[in-house]
């Protein structure tokens, strides 16, 4: 996939021009860029070679699951030929079954894109108006409702998808221009032709892995910003706490060279403004674990991302529906792509990696609320002075509330690829829970951003009871960026709006945490 110009306003991704990043997908998720079908005549032609054979093979009498048969275990069900014109639409109508909360437009529009990028390599038996149709929901921002509950992973996410393909005909909710609306209103509204469907088209749009792999591409960016926020808030941590800057050494990361783990240390010594000509020089002569072993904690984390960015981008290039049909033969080849396997072992792992983070944040700031160990501040950080100053307690429910979440994060770090249940009549006797997996995924990472963000008051909190001494470049700038929104804590007051406020900073991009270069 290629980016070229679309005008003055947004770039536009191509489809077919090579293969899709996670920075496309994210892009075209964000409304950032816009999508279109290559020009190129060999890829287009490929695409609608795939659609001729297996017409050509309907046309014969041939037998092809899903369009001459039922589903699933119905596979040995013959459909008489009268009736595979309806198939498609009943394949979409029974899948009408999804539950729980709905994607939220960035969500939804991750998952068009990346359902469009598997069907670009022709191997599906579409149309090019099923690749076009997509582009059109996504450029016009007609987005399905899709609830988040009910796959299983495989035969790949049949039931949320099912929503995209209702989307495409005319059916169910959209998303236009920020309203719910009927879906054919959305396309109308739009100036968007439904789209007829053929045999296969359903089955093509339904049977992959799309949607937790997009949900997977979304995690996968927001899991390495939140390294980045917990390399900076850990400099913090270690300017308020009198902390030893001599624990991040390049020294001692080049002797055990993860190379995650050494970029975590380059960027606290570098936001600590380091210089090892001055020495042990900290309160301690080794800090506790949660200061002095931040980059071994964080490192895990952003050593999991390039082997999480090979296997998702792996993922939403490849051909992931079944059966194939092989555009130069027109062979019918009957497999298992729609396995998300993969993906929810890079989930599994990233939720736990993320998980782990929050749990280290969470004992930062258990460090810098105790007078035990936070080296000379007030204890819960309390900023009051005055006769009354007693009578209130700074940070200590702001700990209770980081504690609760930390504690909910790791909960969830449970591998769902171990909870794979035998369904649809033991047809689907192993499958992948990939979809839970990014579902867990996504929530540890709200519950770990808001540890983050409750961590990083308390720690400018403690930059602004040091009045700044001794308080480097990182922790400079990150009070200055929170203190533009929030103010000091100097007396007991509701804090949630604080919380919310860092978050937005954070989720905006408008956080100075650092350049994330690594991963």
């Amino acid at each position: 996939m290629s980016v070229a110009d679309a005008g003055p306003q947004l770039p536009a991704v191509v489809v077919g021009d090579g293969p899709v990043t996670i920075e496309q997908i994210l892009a075209l998720a964000d409304g950032d860029a816009r999508v279109r079908v290559t020009a190129r005549a060999e890829v287009r032609a490929r695409i609608e070679r795939g659609a001729r054979l297996l017409a050509e093979r309907l046309a014969d009498g041939g037998t092809v699951y899903g369009v001459t048969t039922g589903f699933g275990d119905s596979c040995e069900t013959d459909v008489p030929r009268e009736s595979i014109a309806a198939l498609p639409y009943n394949l979409m109508r029974f899948h009408g079954c999804g539950t729980g909360r709905i994607f939220n437009e960035q969500e939804a529009a991750a998952v068009l894109a990346v359902r469009l990028a598997a069907l670009a390599g022709g191997w599906s038996g579409v149309r090019l108006v099923v690749l076009e149709r997509l582009c059109d929901l996504i450029n016009h921002r007609v987005l399905p409702q899709i609830p988040a509950e009910g796959s299983v992973g495989a035969s790949g996410d049949l039931t949320p998808l099912s929503y995209v393909v209702a989307a495409l005909v005319g059916e169910r909710e959209c998303t236009y221009r920020g309203e719910v609306m009927d879906a054919a209103a959305a396309l109308a509204a739009a100036g968007v032709e439904p789209l007829e469907l053929r045999p296969k088209d359903s089955l093509a749009l339904m049977n992959g892995t799309s949607v937790m792999t997009a949900l997977g591409c979304l995690a996968y960016a927001r899991a390495r910003r939140l390294a980045r926020f917990a390399a900076a808030i850990t400099a913090v941590a270690s300017d308020v706490t009198r902390g030893n800057p001599a624990h991040f050494d390049d020294r001692i990361f080049a002797a055990k060279a993860h190379p995650g783990q050494r970029a975590c240390a380059r960027w606290i010594r570098d936001d600590l403004e380091y210089d090892r000509r001055e020495g042990e020089n900290g309160q301690r002569l080794q800090d506790r674990y949660s200061i002095r072993c931040a980059p071994h904690v964080i490192g895990v984390l952003l050593d999991a991302l390039p082997q999480a960015r090979a296997l998702l981008e792996t993922e939403l290039n490849g051909a992931n529906d079944n059966p194939l049909i092989d555009p130069e033969t027109g062979d019918v080849l009957h497999g298992g792509n729609f396995y998300g396997g993969h993906a929810c072992f890079v989930l599994d792992g990233l939720k736990t990696a993320v998980a782990n983070v929050a749990d280290l944040l969470d004992r930062q700031l258990a460090l810098v609320c105790n007078v035990n160990t936070n080296h000379g501040l007030p204890a819960n950080l309390v900023a009051r002075t005055g006769p009354d100053r007693a009578a209130h307690h700074g940070f200590k429910a702001m700990q209770i509330t980081a504690s609760a979440l930390a504690a909910e994060a790791l909960k969830l770090c449970m591998p769902a690829s171990v909870f794979s249940r035998s369904t649809e009549c033991h047809n689907q006797d192993k499958v992948s829970m990939g979809t839970i997996a990014a579902r867990d995924c996504l929530r540890i990472l709200d519950l770990s951003e808001t540890v983050a963000a409750v961590c990083a008051l308390a720690m400018v909190q403690g930059v602004d009871i040091r009045a700044g001494e001794r308080c480097h470049r990182r922790s400079q700038a990150l009070r200055e960026a929170v203190r533009a929104r929030v103010p000091v804590n100097d007396g007991d007051r509701r804090m949630d709006h604080d919380i919310h406020a860092v978050l937005e900073l954070l989720r905006s991009g408008r956080l100075p945490i650092g350049e994330i270069d690594f991963g």
